[in-house]
């Protein structure tokens, strides 16, 4: 299980300890950048590794390319470093709350742990497809959740 950890959050770690040093290397070279972001909708879409049964070549190529022409690699890693040095405790957050759960994120929170952190989790669905890019793979699944969460 920590074997399994240790290689799924690999990237996590690399873009929180060294973000400026990936994002020299992805802006040097636009085939490490399509790999990197490949790399990760393949394995975060709900796709079984088949990001193309999703997403289509010209989506994620558009989507690659954004990342190449805008030179954002590395600010887009930096965020991991500024995220991994705050406190991750728990706190309640007193706002109206509404919830999409998507199949095919990294980690899908019970609904005990809203209930106990939203205190107004006004709306909760585990949706039937999607994963960590649920807007971008399964819009219609997306938009659907928003009209569900706030009709």
């Amino acid at each position: 299980m920590a074997a399994s950890g240790d290689e799924k959050f690999g990237y996590a770690r690399i873009q929180s300890t060294r973000p400026q040093t990936l994002g020299y290397a992805l802006a040097d070279s636009p085939a490490g950048q399509a790999a990197w972001i490949y790399e990760k909708l393949a394995e975060w879409s709900d796709s079984n590794y088949e990001p193309e049964r999703e997403i289509s070549r010209d989506e994620m190529l558009d989507n690659i390319s954004l990342y190449w022409l805008t030179n954002t690699a590395a600010s887009s890693a930096r965020l991991y470093r500024e995220s991994f040095r705050t406190d991750f405790s728990t706190q309640r957050l007193d706002l109206p709350v509404a919830v999409s759960v998507f199949p095919g994120e990294l980690f899908r929170p019970p609904r005990l742990w809203g209930e106990r952190v939203y205190s107004r989790l006004f709306y909760w669905n585990e949706a039937a497809r999607g994963g960590h890019f649920a807007a971008f793979e399964q819009p219609a699944i997306f938009v659907e959740e928003l009209r569900a969460a706030f009709r």
